[in-house]
């Protein structure tokens, strides 16, 4: 088939291109620069962004099928609005020149913080509604729930078949920017000062690029689909603490202190003229529960998860490599590269 991959560059995209490539399919893309490496080559490079509505229209013509993977990952309040403009009025023009252009079927990368966010230990499943009541103060999440709504909402009534992906926190190698694995590299750098007390959901990103390859022609058409394996806060560092030699944090304390606690270094930080070292946000989300049922995407998607013993070893050796020249684990030092994009 011949497919449009939106933000085929970051994390996700970067496993997902080359096997769509290896699979036989031409692959487009669209970005602001033209991305290196052997898969890349392959594909067929159309210049531009989401907001120039031309280059889209260029970019969508012949094209059968549309991976929608662009977006925003940010925790800060400040971003909130770039994360509008992107998930949701981005993808509502999106949506609007894929009707237009004829194409047979879209496939969205969402998130599992769509779904599966709660305040206490619970799992999450596709038929659970909007947690809007939890993720509300949260930008990001909640910026990817209005374009989740928006984009089954306009594809149920104009016939266009759509498939959604929920993949909880992407972890393994590969994430130049920062964006998703930048939990690990807080921990390899010494700068997650308590346990948090919440439970996580994460996913090797190789093992939802495969899944994502499927939903070419499987999954439930307007139905969403989580994918992750769930740890406890604690059991997850305790594993980067075997992996890495790095101590897992020692002190634990109520979740409203390390919030509060949280916030008071950011002003310290601020009159100081410099960045704290985690925002209250990421603190806020780490005190909660992201655990998720993945058996539909198993079932419908051909989902497998991979030992996490083996994505938490990669995604460790990889942030090694981009830490700065002696720079020694468990010491705060300065990260080579952005903490943004997908």
């Amino acid at each position: 088939m011949k497919l449009l991959v939106t933000g085929g560059t970051g994390f996700l995209g970067a496993h997902l291109v080359p096997k769509l490539v290896a699979a036989g399919h031409e692959v487009r893309l669209i970005g602001r620069s033209k991305p290196a490496g052997p898969a890349f080559e392959k594909a067929e490079y159309v210049r531009g962004d989401l907001k120039d509505r031309e280059a889209v229209r260029r970019a969508l013509q012949g094209v059968q099928a549309v991976y929608h993977l662009a977006g925003l990952v940010s925790f800060q309040d400040k971003d909130a609005r770039r994360m509008y403009e992107l998930h949701v009025d981005a993808t509502r023009e999106l949506l609007h020149d894929v009707r237009e252009a004829g194409v047979q079927r879209v496939i969205l990368a969402s998130t599992s913080g769509t779904i599966a966010v709660s305040k206490e230990e619970r799992v999450g499943t596709e038929d659970d509604g909007y947690p809007i009541t939890v993720v509300g103060r949260w930008p990001y999440y909640l910026s990817k729930i209005y374009e989740e709504k928006l984009a089954l909402e306009y594809c149920r009534k104009h016939a266009i078949p759509l498939v959604v992906l929920n993949p909880s926190l992407l972890m393994g190698p590969g994430d130049d920017r920062l964006s998703s694995t930048w939990t690990v590299m807080k921990f390899l750098q010494g700068e997650i000062p308590a346990m948090p007390g919440g439970g996580m959901s994460f996913v090797d990103a190789r093992d939802a690029a495969d899944a994502f390859v499927n939903a070419l022609t499987r999954g439930e058409v307007y139905g969403r689909h989580l994918m992750g394996v769930n740890l406890t806060m604690s059991d997850f560092f305790h594993r980067l603490e075997r992996l890495s030699g790095v101590a897992a944090p020692r002190l634990k304390l109520p979740a409203q202190v390390n919030v509060l606690g949280a916030k008071l270094l950011e002003r310290v930080a601020k009159w100081r003229g410099t960045k704290p070292t985690l925002d209250p946000q990421e603190v806020d989300i780490g005190e909660h529960w992201f655990w998720l049922d993945a058996s539909k995407a198993e079932h419908e998607l051909g989902f497998q998860a991979r030992d996490v013993h083996e994505t938490l070893h990669d995604t460790v050796q990889y942030l090694y490599t981009r830490m700065a020249p002696g720079h020694l684990p468990g010491t705060k030092g300065r990260i080579e590269g952005l903490r943004e994009g997908t």
